[in-house]
């Protein structure tokens, strides 16, 4: 079996989908996977392969969707996007002074509109699939992993799971409220302890507003600093493989 790569629009998204190239009807489970800021949008494109690689039944199983955020941030090179603008100055500041960045009371402006421009992508691929919420596995990068985390608490249904791949704590009290109706979800985290951009405190900080919430949180650290370690690809991959056996 191969995969195919096509970009459509889903919702008021662009997105790139990757998917088994001899499919004829629905998967048995969706995979919404969202880049971070400054990112292409065609920046994960390639963890599907990774995915794949480590389980080749996921081939068969599992559609891949990759949205693309809907800012566009000219300022930045490889047509960078973003789900919603970041103060560049003071993350600068942050990083210069070696002071860790106290996210955790942020409820930043654009997150609802981005939240709603990803429900309305879910919304377009359950229409697409006949597929129900259950089926639909979120996940994200960086700025992307804040969103899918935000979506997944926020849904009327609960998702399949949820990675958080090097997201960090916002909105703390509406978070830990809202994920105490998640009891059971589970959850692939992961974040290199050496993080220069969002700490690896604000990742521990996370995992128990979640843990304590009743989530099944399966967390990985890993030595290295802001990005997807090999490790947390082994077990995506078997957390995608497993939700998707359960609906076959």
């Amino acid at each position: 079996m191969a995969l195919r790569l096509i970009t459509t629009r889903l919702g008021s998204l662009t997105a790139r989908v990757v998917d088994d190239d001899s499919r004829t009807g629905p998967p048995s489970l969706v995979a919404v996977i969202c880049h971070g800021y400054g990112a292409p949008g065609d920046d994960l494109v390639s963890v599907a392969a990774e995915l794949c690689s480590v389980e080749p039944d996921l081939v068969g199983a599992v559609r891949f969707v990759f949205p693309e955020a809907p800012l566009q941030l000219p300022e930045l090179p490889f047509q960078g996007r973003a789900w919603w603008p970041i103060d560049m100055m003071a993350l600068q500041r942050a990083m210069m002074t070696g002071a860790e960045r106290a996210m955790a009371d942020e409820a930043p402006d654009g997150l609802p509109a981005a939240r709603q421009a990803l429900l309305g992508l879910i919304d377009a691929v359950l229409l697409q699939t006949g597929l129900t919420m259950d089926r639909v596995f979120l996940g994200g990068f960086s700025q992307g992993a804040m969103l899918a985390t935000d979506t997944a608490l926020r849904l009327d249904e609960a998702p399949a799971g949820l990675a958080v791949l090097s997201g960090t704590l916002l909105n703390q009290v509406e978070w830990q409220r809202l994920a105490t109706r998640r009891r059971g979800l589970h959850v692939v985290q992961s974040h290199g302890r050496a993080d220069p951009l969002l700490p690896f405190s604000g990742a521990l900080a996370l995992e128990a507003v979640l843990e304590g919430a009743g989530l099944q949180v399966d967390f990985h650290p890993f030595a290295g600093g802001h990005g997807i370690d090999g490790g947390v690809i082994e077990a995506l991959a078997a957390a995608l493989l497993a939700s998707a056996h359960r609906h076959r």
